[in-house]
C-alpha cells in the first residue's frame, strides 16, 4: 500500500492511502481537535470518517503540475503517465500553495 502525509500549510492534516479499491483519505485526530484546523479542500470538509474513492480525488490530482513541467518530472524521475498517484507523491512535496503530499513506505 502506497500512502502520502497530507500537510495544510505545514501542519500534518492526515492520510492518503492507495488501496486495492481506489483511494482513502482520512484527517488526523489531532488535526480535527485543534482550533485552527481547516478543510484541506471544500470538497472534503472536516469529519473523523475516512472519505473513499475509485479515482484519485480531483482536489488531489489537481496538485500535479500539468504541461511542459509535467513532461520534464515524468521524464526525470521516470514515472508511468498513467500513474497519477505517483506523480502525486513524487511532485507535490513543495507545492504552490497550502497542500503539500510527503510519500510514506509502507513496511508489510
Amino acid at each position: 500500500m502506497r500512502q502520502g502525509h497530507v500537510y495544510y500549510k505545514n501542519e500534518f492534516a492526515g492520510i492518503l492511502s492507495e488501496t486495492d479499491d481506489g483511494f482513502l483519505f482520512q484527517y488526523d485526530v489531532d488535526y480535527l481537535a485543534s482550533v485552527q484546523a481547516k478543510p484541506v479542500s471544500l470538497t472534503l470538509p472536516l469529519q473523523e470518517k475516512a472519505y473513499s474513492s475509485k479515482v484519485l480525488f480531483p482536489f488531489f490530482d489537481g496538485l500535479i503540475p500539468e504541461g511542459w513541467l509535467l513532461t520534464i518530472a515524468l521524464n526525470h524521475w521516470k514515472i508511468k503517465p498513467n500513474d497519477r498517484f505517483s506523480m502525486l507523491l513524487t511532485l507535490c512535496k513543495d507545492n504552490i500553495g497550502c497542500v503539500s503530499i510527503i510519500s510514506k513506505v509502507i513496511e508489510s
